[in-house]
């Protein structure tokens, strides 16, 4: 196994240009069923969580910012249909596929009135499945109001792929603009170290690593140091938040 230190001069060692990351929730409490659509949508580029039953499918769901959202019907402890409409209520940009054993006419109606982008009846073509996926992800960012990012002066645009602040370019490697786009996404909450390991790298570490505290600094030193106002702030004993500077 590598060490920690090893896993940190790799990935420090990465640059080049940001590809916004996909991420994908699917909520499927059939094992096989699941580790299918996850090795399917890993290979289409995504990044991707498992809820196993709709009630913490739906925790995941309105807690994180998901690209796509893949639903089974017949779930323990919450229905997908009760799952699509609360998501559907909270997260309206969010696209969800829905997929069921259930193929009728009429269960399909039901999936989308509950608020569904689309109904994928199983057994279904893997390459059907990540064609559907694939589509739904160009319509939502088509319509998404979430593609320009900003706190204060700080602008990031994930469709152009630039950041600027003060109308100044800055210069970012792939993994600075994904923390970046991350804390962005949470301006104004606190995020732990934890939290932002398994977001923007999507692997698991020794959370006594000092990987996040590295690129913060590496961060704080293009975005916050040539400039007036701060932005990115240390909570002590909780994490990091990037929130407007006070008035």
């Amino acid at each position: 196994m590598r060490s920690t230190l090893d896993l940190t001069r790799a990935l420090l060692s990465e640059g080049g240009t940001y590809i916004w990351c996909m991420r994908a929730l699917i909520v499927e409490d059939e094992p096989q069923v699941a580790s299918f659509i996850v090795d399917e949508l890993r290979g289409a580029g995504f990044t991707v969580d498992v809820a196993t039953d709709g009630a913490e499918g739906e925790r995941l769901a309105l807690a994180t910012s998901y690209t796509i959202v893949l639903l089974d019907w017949m779930l323990p402890k919450r229905s997908g249909i009760e799952v699509c409409k609360a998501l559907r209520a909270a997260r309206p940009e969010v696209p969800i596929l829905m997929l069921t054993a259930l193929d009728g006419i009429e269960d399909q109606i039901k999936g989308l009135g509950a608020g569904a982008d689309d109904y994928l009846p199983k057994p279904f073509d893997p390459k059907l499945l990540v064609a559907r996926v694939q589509a739904l992800v160009r319509r939502a960012r088509g319509r998404g109001p979430e593609q320009v990012l900003h706190c204060a002066d700080l602008v990031l645009d994930a469709d152009a792929r630039t950041v600027t602040r003060a109308g100044q370019f800055i210069q970012l490697t792939a993994r600075e603009y994904a923390l970046l786009h991350y804390l962005l996404e949470r301006k104004g909450k606190v995020t732990d170290r934890g939290d932002i390991l398994d977001h923007v790298w999507d692997v698991s570490f020794d959370t006594e690593t000092n990987l996040v505290d590295v690129y913060i600094n590496m961060l704080r030193k293009k975005v916050d140091k040539p400039f007036g106002n701060k932005l990115i702030h240390t909570v002590t004993g909780m994490g990091y938040v990037i929130r407007e500077p006070a008035i």
